[in-house]
């Protein structure tokens, strides 16, 4: 199955990255429970915060540098309205069917009158985005997130994401069943390049506070999709509002 060989490759990314080495855990940190792999965790993020400011963010910077504002809108715009259909189809494996007419509404909205999802045309028509995925859904259907991980690559996660994550990769057209290499690697290259534009500034943030980014990264990343999953379901008490991780 695809999906598994591509849960096998992030599993085997993750024992490269951490291969690097083990990162100590600092000093007057407390270890958190949910993260039982602290150690392996950090030289993990390590790495990826190498790959960001040695790759990611210097081609960000020239993305930003040739193309004018209004044309990186259309293409966050473009990603935005194509990921729309995939939350409609989480929304309604989550037992929400009025979430997911409204994200196909955005998607009919967007594609017709917002020039192919370029414009979006549907948020300020009183039609909002909602974000879904497959982790959050196998959370929805009651299975345990498992332990803290940091992925390579992909960052925060956990053991129920990194399936979540396999299977978002599966069923992602653009990524997998693009039959043009050329154009499927691009297509691929451009989204990650948009999505790291989105948060460019928001790293140099976290950077500059005065706090064990690790730590914050973490907890922040638990108490988000904990509120994502429980979102809407009168049995769930919601902790606290989302946060919104820079990285993601």
């Amino acid at each position: 199955m695809q999906w598994l060989i591509k849960l096998k490759r992030l599993v085997l990314l993750g024992l490269v990255a951490g291969m690097v080495g083990c990162a100590s855990i600092p000093a007057g940190v407390e270890p958190s429970p949910h993260d039982p792999w602290e150690p392996f965790n950090r030289s993990v993020f390590e790495f990826n915060e190498g790959l960001d400011a040695y790759v990611l963010k210097p081609v960000v910077a020239g993305y930003r540098f040739v193309l004018p504002e209004f044309v990186r809108d259309g293409i966050y715009n473009f990603f935005s309205n194509y990921s729309d259909i995939y939350t409609a189809l989480q929304n309604l494996l989550q037992g929400k069917p009025g979430d997911a007419f409204s994200d196909l509404m955005r998607v009919v909205v967007n594609t017709t009158f917002g020039l192919g999802g370029l414009i979006d045309m549907a948020t300020p028509g009183g039609l909002p985005k909602h974000k879904e995925d497959w982790g959050q859904t196998f959370g929805v259907w009651g299975i345990p997130s498992g332990p803290y991980v940091v992925l390579p690559f992909f960052g925060p996660s956990s053991v129920r994401d990194t399936f979540g994550t396999a299977a978002d990769l599966e069923s992602d057209y653009l990524f997998g069943y693009v039959k043009d290499i050329g154009l499927r690697n691009s297509i691929t290259g451009l989204r990650v390049v948009n999505a790291r534009n989105t948060y460019y500034e928001a790293g140099d943030l976290l950077d500059g506070a005065a706090i064990d980014k690790y730590s914050f990264m973490r907890d922040a990343y638990i108490q988000r999709r904990e509120y994502q999953i429980n979102e809407g379901r009168e049995d769930e008490e919601v902790l606290m509002p989302p946060y919104q991780n820079p990285y993601e």
